[in-house]
């Protein structure tokens, strides 16, 4: 075992405290990783706030996880003491089953997808707690590798928003000749913006926020649409393939259907807390469909982050003191951050 200080919650009315707890011992298969940063998801602040109503305390929220090696375990040939590496939502699975095998971990069919904090390791009683911690113990095979080059600080989002952009980008062969909207323009929706113009579609930012237009553009979309104006949304009826949708509030997705052409597609990424509701002759009407996407397996993360190294694409971060959170959960629920916060795990000590 490892002595190990984070930053948890003991409740769903808690706020978040520094907490010392025990990391498990370093098995045959294991690296410990000496986290340097941990991004905020808003995942986070809804299970930290009980919201989904799965939550287990005590919790050490944290899945975008960035660091560097100090030790291996016997059997770890991928990785060695000094190297960068990171750690998204799972650190464990089955393994066996169909899902498993075929690289979607995080749907394993035997139920065994083991996340990276809120779930029990798989014998069942050990829950895991994650990265607002100085360090932390993962299976080899849930790791990843992280290409020097790039701004560490902005890589611990991509282990999250990044592969939750990414995946269904990559799974519609979403690019050149495709014209995509991005709804939302958050810790999700910019980085929607950066992969879609690297692969080459031309991307759309929808917002409600008149102000966000600058930045849409400076990320690399090729036109904004403020969805509160009447004249600019009806200007771009019937116009996208897709539409990649970052908004985790509800909002009217009956609106949003109207812009796709016949055949369109809806990828839902945020997840509101309540059902989502649409008319049905808003997909009758042109064959669209209304879709959603999770995380990606760890092999489709791994191509992610490289396909980050070659383009040079980070998240815009603002780094913050550990003892910065509870502020910063606050500005997140009031969007009030450009564009996902960062923990410097260093300040933990301190």
């Amino acid at each position: 075992m490892s002595q190990a200080r984070g930053y948890a919650v003991h409740n769903d009315k808690d706020t978040l405290k520094p907490w010392n707890f025990e990391r498990r011992a370093l098995g045959k298969d294991d690296v410990s990783l000496e986290i340097k940063y941990c991004g905020i998801c808003h995942s986070d602040i809804h299970q930290a706030r009980g919201e989904w109503g799965n939550s287990m305390y005590p919790m050490v929220p944290g899945h975008e996880i960035v660091g560097v090696v100090t030790a291996v375990g016997s059997g770890v040939s991928t990785f060695k003491p000094g190297m960068l590496a990171g750690i998204g939502c799972m650190v464990d699975s089955c393994g066996h089953c169909d899902s498993c095998r075929s690289g979607h971990e995080q749907f394993c069919r035997d139920g065994k997808t083991v996340y990276t904090y809120n779930s029990y390791e798989l014998d069942g009683k050990t829950l895991t707690f994650g990265g607002y911690s100085d360090h932390i113990v993962c299976k080899a095979s849930f790791l990843l590798h992280i290409d020097e080059r790039l701004y560490l600080p902005g890589v611990a989002p991509l282990l999250c928003a990044g592969i939750t952009t990414y995946s269904p980008i990559r799974r519609y062969g979403i690019g050149k000749g495709h014209k995509l909207a991005v709804v939302g323009l958050g810790g999700l929706g910019h980085m929607a913006v950066k992969f879609g113009a690297a692969l080459g579609a031309e991307v759309t930012v929808l917002s409600t926020s008149a102000s966000k237009r600058e930045d849409a553009l400076r990320l690399g979309a090729s036109g904004f649409v403020h969805t509160s104006n009447k004249s600019e949304t009806k200007a771009v009826a019937g116009s996208f393939d897709f539409t990649i949708d970052t908004v985790s509030a509800p909002h009217p997705y009956d609106a949003y259907l109207r812009m796709l052409k016949p055949g369109g597609i809806h990828i839902c990424v945020g997840i509101p807390t309540e059902p989502i509701a649409v008319n049905s002759f808003s997909l009758l009407d042109g064959n669209k469909s209304i879709t959603a996407s999770s995380i990606g397996g760890i092999a489709e993360t791994q191509e992610m982050l490289d396909f980050c190294a070659a383009n040079g694409i980070t998240s815009d971060v603002e780094v913050i003191s550990a003892s910065d959170v509870n502020a910063a959960y606050e500005r997140v629920l009031r969007s009030d951050v450009k564009y996902r916060f960062v923990i410097d795990c260093k300040t933990l000590a301190g």
